[in-house]
C-alpha cells in the first residue's frame, strides 16, 4: 500500500493531463463535426472539399496524423508545442467521425419537418436549433457515445510526443521500478472513467426520449 501511495500522485497528474485532452477535443469536435456534416449534406463543390477530408481522417491512424503534426510540420516551418499538436490532431480526427455520424443524423429527419418550420416563419438557425438538432442528438447519441469512450482510451497516444498523460506515467513507473502494479493502476484509472461516461450517456440517452 505505501507504494500504491507513492505513486498515485504521478498518476493522477496523468489523469488530470489524459482529462484535459479528452475534454477539449470533444469541446472542438462535436461542433466542428456539426459543421463538416451540415457541408457533407450540402451539393457545391464544398462538399467534395469534406468529403476529402473526412477520408484522409478517417482512412488514417491517429497516431499517424499525431506524428505527422508533431514531427511532420516542423520540417516546412510549422511548429506547434506538444499540447497543441495532440489537441489538433485529436479535433481533426474525432470532428470526421463525428461529422458522419451527424451526417446520418441529419439525414434521417424527414423533409417535412423542415419545410413546417418555413411555414412557421422559422429561421434557419431557429430550426436547426430548436427542432432538428435536438432530434439529431437523440438518433446519433449511442454512436457519439462509442466515440466518446474511444477518445478515453486513444488520448494514450498523447505518450508518443513526449505528454505526460495516464499510460506515460504508468510506464514510467513500471520501468523505474520493475513491477507491473503501475500498469494495473493505470487499467483501473480508464475502467472507472469509461464507467462514469458511460454512466452519463446513458443517463442523456434517458432525458432525449422525448424525442419520439
Amino acid at each position: 500500500m505505501h507504494y500504491i501511495f507513492e505513486i498515485l500522485p504521478s498518476l493522477f497528474s496523468g489523469v488530470l493531463t489524459t482529462l484535459e485532452i479528452f475534454g477539449l477535443t470533444l469541446l472542438i469536435s462535436i461542433p466542428l463535426g456539426i459543421l463538416v456534416s451540415l457541408a457533407l449534406t450540402g451539393k457545391s463543390f464544398i462538399k467534395s472539399i469534406f468529403e476529402f477530408y473526412v477520408w484522409i481522417m478517417r482512412g488514417t491512424p491517429l497516431l499517424l496524423q499525431l506524428i505527422f503534426i508533431f514531427y511532420g510540420l516542423p520540417i516546412i516551418g510549422i511548429v506547434f508545442p506538444r499540447f497543441e499538436a495532440a489537441l489538433i490532431a485529436f479535433s481533426l480526427n474525432y470532428a470526421a467521425y463525428f461529422a458522419e455520424i451527424f451526417r446520418g443524423g441529419f439525414q434521417s429527419i424527414p423533409q417535412n419537418q423542415f419545410e413546417s418550420a418555413k411555414m412557421l416563419r422559422l429561421s434557419n438557425w431557429q430550426t436547426l436549433r430548436k427542432i432538428i438538432i435536438p432530434q439529431v442528438f437523440k438518433i446519433v447519441l449511442p454512436s457519439i457515445g462509442n466515440e466518446v469512450i474511444n477518445l478515453v482510451k486513444d488520448s494514450s497516444l498523447v505518450y508518443v510526443i513526449g505528454i505526460g498523460d495516464l499510460l506515460q506515467a504508468g510506464n514510467i513507473a513500471t520501468a523505474r521500478d520493475v513491477t507491473l502494479l503501475p500498469l494495473i493502476l493505470v487499467a483501473v484509472f480508464y475502467l472507472i472513467l469509461t464507467a462514469l461516461l458511460t454512466l452519463i450517456l446513458r443517463k442523456l440517452e434517458k432525458r432525449f426520449n422525448y424525442w419520439k
